[in-house]
């Protein structure tokens, strides 16, 4: 069986977890408190760090810990939890949960340790209750949602999770080519006139993008993930594991060559976008004709960013909630109860019709 590492109370031997409003390692049970620092000192010492490698030819440098060897079966991996002496049976890139038997908080050693170790961490800043306002924001207005996804005991169900990314430095060089329109509209007499002219519009130059993030776990939606930008990095610190204390976590499971083709497209739209901004004086709008985005001085990183989720299943479809466990921004899509909407309607009609008929029988008499 796999070790695992708990966060044992010094005062109580109970749980400690990490809390969002102090940023403190907190124990809820005889409420001690320490700064991460502090419990570290008092917990065996993590694995130091390793220098960055560079990858392939491909001119990116790695300022990472270094790169998983994947030497690992697929599938699942049992854990005991030391505490209640229970089998915890989780996926293999589990790196931090809860005890299902007896609630203790806990890490799987080896998970986030020598080369799987990540650089920086941006610990959560918003707390459960925090999560479950802001979904219920989201939700104000929604008169046709389904009662699923407003009944507290299944809201409860929002889990805090780590969520892996890989973080690209880069600097990139552009020449880009817009097809610009200028509109021009006139009357004579009785005929409106209107002229479009069309011009070539070329940009070059050269700008510099730092932690651009995509997501390293396959469980992930990538839109979703990107939907809940933008973190803020300054308030990263170097990974501890005792930030996991109290939330769950995994390893990435996608690896860096995996996502540098999504960082690079990234970094293609952003560079566009940032060069279109130049092209001014053309009401008819602009539009890309012809982009060529070099890259060099490329670097990469890893982190775990903090994410709030909400899963939720009706007539057989999947509905995922997320939110940044640091800014408080929710995205999720929303279904429409067809009944409640189609019922709405056909009150609406009934009263509608019964107040026309109470005009033409008073317009009768």
């Amino acid at each position: 069986m796999s070790d695992v590492i708990e966060y044992k109370c010094p005062s109580c031997n109970a749980s400690m977890v990490f809390d969002s409003k102090s940023q403190h390692m907190k124990c809820p049970y005889c409420d001690t408190e320490m700064t991460v620092e502090e419990f570290q000192r008092t917990q065996k010492s993590e694995d130091t760090q390793t220098t960055g490698k560079s990858i392939s030819n491909d001119n990116w440098y790695s300022m990472s810990t270094g790169q998983w060897q994947n030497d690992e079966l697929n599938g699942m991996r049992v854990y005991s939890c030391q505490s209640c002496g229970s089998e915890i049976v989780a996926e293999e890139t589990t790196g931090a949960t809860t005890c299902p038997f007896c609630n203790n908080k806990i890490t799987m050693k080896g998970q986030f340790s020598g080369d799987l170790k990540p650089d920086y961490i941006i610990p959560f800043k918003l707390d459960k209750k925090a999560a479950k306002e802001n979904y219920y924001k989201h939700l104000k207005g929604k008169k046709y949602l389904p009662k699923v996804f407003k009944k507290e005991n299944h809201v409860d169900e929002i889990k805090g999770v780590y969520i892996p990314f890989w973080l690209f430095d880069v600097d990139a060089d552009a020449q880009i080519t817009y097809e610009a329109e200028k509109v021009h509209s006139h009357t004579s007499g009785d005929t409106e006139y209107t002229t479009r002219e069309i011009y070539s519009v070329y940009r070059e130059g050269s700008l510099s993008f730092d932690h651009v993030p995509a997501d390293g776990s396959r469980k992930m939606d990538d839109t979703l993930m990107e939907a809940i930008e933008p973190y803020n990095f300054q308030e990263a610190v170097p990974f501890q594991q005792a930030y996991l204390a109290g939330y769950l976590a995994d390893r990435y499971d996608v690896n860096v060559d995996e996502r540098i083709d999504r960082a690079r497209d990234r970094i293609r739209v952003c560079t566009e976008r940032a060069f279109r901004k130049t092209v001014r004086g053309y009401n008819g709008g602009a539009s890309v004709k012809d982009s060529n985005v070099q890259i060099h001085n490329a670097s990469y990183w890893y982190a775990m960013y903090p994410v709030w989720l909400l899963n939720t299943t009706w007539h057989g479809q999947k509905f995922t909630f997320a939110m940044n466990g640091q800014t408080g921004k929710m995205v999720g899509d929303l279904p429409i109860d067809k009944s409640k909407f189609w019922k709405s309607v056909g009150i609406r009609t009934f009263l509608i019709w019964g107040v026309l008929y109470g005009l033409k029988c008073l317009f009768l008499m």
